[in-house]
């Protein structure tokens, strides 16, 4: 008979760690399962009556849809996305948040200290397409240097990364996108894992090198370089420019060396893709522990994904350590369900049907599961998509759920590394910002070896506390932030999964 486990008392539906047959009782009694039931799926320990909540982490999911008898498995056929609590209690966790940061002794890893006091643990040289009329120059310049055997003499150079996109004109000049598509490039051309950064574009786009200069004020001119097509000739010999001018930047960028840094000088991003039933259970709070332990060495844990915290909003409240946090998330996410339902969405339209097939049945339970991320501290700050990221500790930052607008955020915003958990597999990777990817369960694990860097499956299959798992998770940020390559970075990934979020209308 299958195993059942019971994540709080209250819970009226346990989750069960392996398939079960059809024809068999996971509870020992009640009716038989009519099909198999996969791991990480929910079976009701008691009689749920039409209308009644479904509760899981000691937290309503959804209602029940017809009456489920216990032993029933529930799913999407009994059990519907409904009202959650908003009867937000800010604050009322936030002493206990405080008491959760961990006394840990000071850690290290081997960083690229910059001119600004900022810590990279990669050193890359960044091109940045302004506008998508230059998104083919810059792939094809950072192609051609890459297989050119030209950085062969660079060895603390990591390589040249293409910042294509598909916007940065046909918008407004003004507004919240025009606001983040210029946080975005500034964000990854000052990137602390970026030695020197050349903006190129068209010349004649909304989103002009000039302006952005202006508003973010000068910097080191050995740093930052700007060139338009259209100035230099067309596409081919603005690839040779780029090349040209990369060639010149190359000794410059070569010359930081690695040196013994703080913790606290991580800001890691936490992210989720692809979640299953064991999300909630293995890789997230695992990767909740790793957060507390990174914030209690005075470091920055990331929290994002708004749509993806929804109805788990009222966790990360209690513990806000002020009042205007907490407003800013209220705020925050109010835009979100005006936004989906202007656009004739639903804040349920998440989740997606591999996250169904894995056991996730509504965005409720999704978001439960996806907050446990961030771990039992105080909530110290709330960012907008993209800004830079300046308070230490654990803060949440708004966007999107969709992986890779949301990494782009973070990664804008300044972090160095990016956590990443999965139930149903990924093959996401990011840059300047190396991925590490955690997986939830042993088969994944055993089926993506290439893709996946951690296993968290073993929490249920060999009994490894979520705590031993967390400081497994910080020991290999600390050593993929010294350098240490992960699996996604052996793959080649990152150059195509930089996608900066469009908001307002395409004109």
């Amino acid at each position: 008979m299958a195993e059942l486990i019971v994540l709080n008392p209250s819970d009226n539906v346990a989750i069960l760690t392996e398939r079960a047959a059809a024809g068999s009782q996971p509870l020992g009694t009640g009716t038989p399962l009519e099909k198999p039931v996969a791991g990480g799926h929910k079976i009701a320990r008691a009689a749920i009556a039409k209308g009644a909540s479904v509760v899981k982490f000691g937290q309503i999911i959804g209602q029940a849809t017809v009456d489920i008898q216990p032993g029933d498995h529930v799913h999407v056929h009994n059990c519907a996305f409904g009202e959650h609590d908003q009867d937000y209690k800010v604050g009322a966790d936030l002493e206990a948040a405080r008491a959760a940061i961990p006394k840990v002794e000071p850690m290290t890893f081997q960083g690229y200290r910059r001119p600004d006091g900022s810590v990279g643990t990669r050193n890359y040289v960044a091109l940045c397409a302004t506008v998508n009329c230059s998104a083919t120059v810059i792939r094809r310049a950072a192609f051609e240097i890459e297989t050119s055997g030209m950085l062969d003499a660079y060895p603390n150079v990591d390589g040249v990364v293409a910042f294509a996109h598909g916007t940065g004109c046909g918008m407004a000049s003004e507004g919240r996108g025009f606001d983040i598509l210029q946080r975005v490039l500034w964000g990854h051309a000052t990137h602390p894992n970026v030695g020197a950064a050349v903006f190129v574009g068209l010349g004649c786009e909304v989103m002009q090198v000039a302006r952005m200069k202006s508003v973010y004020g000068a910097e080191a001119p050995t740093r930052f370089h700007g060139l338009t097509i259209q100035e230099t000739g067309g596409t081919r010999a603005t690839i040779e420019a780029i090349k040209k001018q990369v060639a010149e930047l190359l000794p410059e960028v070569n010359r930081v060396h690695r040196e013994t840094v703080p913790a606290s000088e991580l800001k890691v991003a936490l992210q989720c893709g692809g979640s299953d039933g064991y999300s909630g259970i293995t890789a997230n709070p695992a990767l909740g522990a790793a957060s507390d332990l990174l914030v209690g060495l005075g470091g920055t844990a990331i929290l994002s994904e708004t749509p993806e915290i929804y109805g788990a909003e009222q966790l990360l409240l209690r513990r806000a350590a002020s009042p205007e946090v907490a407003e800013q998330l209220i705020e925050c996410i109010r835009w979100w369900e005006n936004y989906t339902a202007i656009n004739g969405g639903s804040m349920d339209n998440n989740p997606s049907p591999g996250n169904k097939l894995g056991g996730l049945t509504t965005i409720l339970e999704k978001s439960l599961g996806a907050a446990a991320k961030g771990g039992s501290t105080p909530l110290t700050a709330y960012y907008d998509y993209a800004e830079k990221v300046t308070e230490p500790g654990f803060v949440f930052m708004d966007t999107p759920g969709y992986d890779p607008v949301a990494a782009t955020g973070q990664i804008a915003g300044g972090a160095q590394i990016v956590v990443f958990t999965t139930g149903r597999g990924s093959a996401f990777g990011s840059k300047p910002a190396p991925t590490i990817k955690v997986a939830t369960n042993d088969p994944l694990f055993r089926s993506m070896p290439d893709d996946m860097d951690i296993n968290a499956g073993d929490i249920l299959s060999g009994g490894v506390s979520v705590e031993a798992k967390g400081r497994e998770i910080l020991q290999a940020i600390l050593r993929v932030a010294s350098g240490e390559r992960s699996k996604s970075e052996a793959l080649g990934l990152g150059d195509n999964e930089f996608v900066p979020w469009q908001v307002g209308a395409v004109m």
